[in-house]
């Protein structure tokens, strides 16, 4: 697959440029469908980008959110994925869309991620945003390597939806789109910080096992040219 590169100078630059380029694909969306899908990631990185999101002039009751992958807790825990969005990101314009989370008060991850699945039909397919982050580990969404199913989770004929991880480096039981999911969205976007990141990618980027680092699968086999934005 074809990857382009967006360097900044800084994280603040690239927030509020990445901002603006999803805010136009989530537009452009609008104006031709009618509706809006955007997935976006969990972690300390995209906290900027989700803020300058919310401030951008939008028909944002028309857009529906979801996330890529979350940990098995409920949404006031301080680890929620959900509760990052809803603090960050459903807040000023952008607290009229629609959030869709993954995680449900079920008895098990697995209950949970069957539910997930089930309500997040309605968002329909392909998303037209998708922002992926990445661990020092070389995963992303929650495919980590050791990952309990994670040859199924990278398997492109896994039918879409969300399905349960668990692994060694990911705390908490976690609930996760398939790579089938995401590999065509209209915009599929990596967004990384530091020069760890950049190293990690860079041997991402070399021949090796996906199982090992699971980015290399998104590198390798998504089908929508991936956005790689990338500050020090």
């Amino acid at each position: 697959m074809s990857a382009n590169m967006h360097i900044f100078e800084n994280p603040s630059t690239l927030a509020e440029t990445l901002a603006d380029d999803v805010g136009a694909r989530l537009a452009a969306a609008i104006a031709a469908r009618g509706t809006a899908s955007l997935a976006v990631s969990g972690g300390s990185t995209p906290k900027a980008f989700f803020r300058s999101l919310s401030r951008r002039e939008l028909d944002w009751s028309k857009v529906t959110v979801t996330l890529v992958d979350e940990r098995f807790v409920p949404p006031e825990n301080e680890r929620s994925n959900h509760r990052l969005v809803a603090d960050n990101l459903l807040k000023d314009g952008a607290a009229q869309a629609r959030f869709v989370p993954l995680y449900h008060a079920a008895e098990t991850a697995e209950a949970a991620a069957a539910i997930a699945s089930e309500r997040t039909t309605s968002l329909g397919a392909p998303f037209d945003v998708v922002v992926l982050g990445m661990g020092t580990d070389g995963h992303t969404a929650s495919f980590f390597p050791g990952g309990t199913r994670l040859e199924e989770a990278l398997d492109p004929t896994t039918p879409r939806g969300v399905i349960t991880m668990e692994a060694e480096g990911a705390g908490e039981p976690r609930l996760t789109f398939t790579f089938s999911s995401l590999q065509d969205a209209g915009c599929l976007v990596l967004h990384i910080e530091g020069s760890g990141k950049k190293e990690v990618l860079a041997q991402a980027e070399a021949p090796g096992d996906e199982a090992e680092m699971p980015i290399r699968a998104v590198l390798r086999r998504a089908t929508s040219p991936l956005q790689i934005y990338w500050a020090p």
